[in-house]
């Protein structure tokens, strides 16, 4: 079992680990379990419970008696909680990390990092949320909220849903992504030694074709906040008239004009690109060269980007195995298509298993869906430009419009 004894609770006789609901830990009454795979090994991690409708109701029934009592729990009461569940987190932050790297391949130090950021971030809202009336505001809570995190920071994209929401008099429904549930309950098992009360915050685990549309289509339910990609576009057409918070994926452009400074550009490229594989919303995902300098430029992100070590996350290695096959095959698709059409190969391609070495590829047009479609991989492709109207024209016809960085010497700003 992931973790120490502090966690024993959260695993059943059958090895599988419990979802949380009225503060307790407990096994679904389905009988059946999710398996979790390693992006390392490619062979079953973990098991978390298939919850059920019937589950779900009763969970979300006590999240919204438990919300009107904690609505009317005073701020610092609240801080205070907060405070308490941030510093079990920084306390448990090797059990945490471990579960990240087995579950998403998250390299070992990066992993730890996460759980001390997550400590860091509930913190800061507690203190954010004790400020409100001093600005002479006046807010209502929502209700429950239901919060899906994706699996690229299912512990820190988690508790930036749930400790907002906490201070705020919310109540929490948290749908923990199946690579990095595991992650996500160790969390949750933080807030629940913290002591907030019981039903306040819940822990659903499940297939989505059972207990999906079902979460999001809840009539209790009084808010949705997503990370994710184009599921959240169906979400907001199945949630109803509810406020939703989503952040979608993006294919975030870095635009390097004549004037940059190529030795920052190069490093800025490199570590945005590749850091854990590309698999962040906001990483480099494509580069807009300035045709004068791109030589200079890939010549220089070439140099770094052999120096990257590649291999398994217990390692701490720059470039570690995808989440997924499918996400794999799914890279793998989009460098075939612009090989075939005519990319240039700064690396050789390489791939075992889910480990996808990082790969340059230059000279990349816009009729390669790499110059579109968001990989979540270590593969980069980079577009050279006449014009810094180009670069910017490439930008605004991109389905996606997460975040975009200009790179030059000078002050404009276009």
């Amino acid at each position: 079992m992931a973790g120490t004894a502090v966690f024993a609770e959260l695993v059943d006789e059958d090895g599988a680990f419990k979802y949380y609901s009225y503060g307790e830990w407990k096994k679904s009454s389905s009988g059946k379990s999710v398996a979790i795979i390693n992006p390392t090994t490619r062979q079953p991690q973990f098991k978390v419970q298939a919850c059920t409708q019937q589950e779900v109701d009763k969970l979300m029934d006590e999240a919204k008696t438990a919300q009107k009592s904690w609505a009317k729990t005073p701020l610092w009461k609240r801080a205070e909680l907060l405070h308490k569940a941030a510093a079990l987190l920084k306390e448990h932050k090797v059990a945490i990390a471990d579960c990240l790297v087995k579950e998403i391949a998250k390299p070992a130090k990066d992993a730890v990092t996460e759980a001390v950021r997550s400590g860091d971030l509930v913190s800061y809202c507690a203190e954010e949320g004790v400020r409100i009336l001093g600005e002479g505001k006046f807010l209502i809570p929502l209700g429950v909220i239901l919060a899906i995190p994706p699996f690229n920071y299912p512990v820190n994209l988690a508790v930036s849903k749930i400790a907002p929401a906490l201070i705020a008099g919310n109540s929490i429904v948290l749908k923990p992504p199946t690579q990095g549930a595991v992650a996500a309950l160790h969390m949750v098992h933080c807030f629940h030694l913290a002591g907030f009360p019981k039903g306040l915050i819940s822990c659903v685990s499940g297939k989505g074709s059972e207990i999906g549309d079902f979460l999001t289509m809840h009539p209790i339910v009084n808010c949705i906040s997503f990370t994710g990609g184009d599921t959240g576009i169906a979400i907001s057409k199945k949630a109803g008239m509810i406020p939703l918070q989503m952040e979608l994926g993006g294919k975030d452009a870095c635009i390097i004009l004549e004037d940059a400074d190529l030795d920052l550009a190069a490093s800025n490229i490199v570590k945005g690109g590749f850091s854990y594989s590309g698999q962040r919303c906001t990483a480099v995902k494509v580069v807009l060269v300035m045709e004068s300098v791109a030589n200079a430029l890939v010549d220089k992100v070439k140099a770094k980007v052999v120096k990257l070590t590649v291999g398994p996350p217990e390692d701490d290695c720059d470039i570690t195995p995808v989440v997924t096959e499918s996400s794999a095959n799914f890279i793998e698709g989009l460098v075939m298509d612009a090989k075939q059409k005519g990319a240039t190969f700064c690396q050789e391609y390489r791939r075992e298993g889910n480990l996808i070495w990082p790969l340059l590829l230059d000279n990349v047009r816009p009729d390669m869906r790499i110059a579109w479609e968001e990989p979540f991989g270590p593969v980069l492709p980079v577009i050279r430009i006449t014009s810094v109207e180009e670069g910017i024209h490439h930008c605004n016809a991109s389905n996606f419009g997460l975040q975009v960085q200009q790179l030059n010497r000078s002050l404009t700003v276009y």
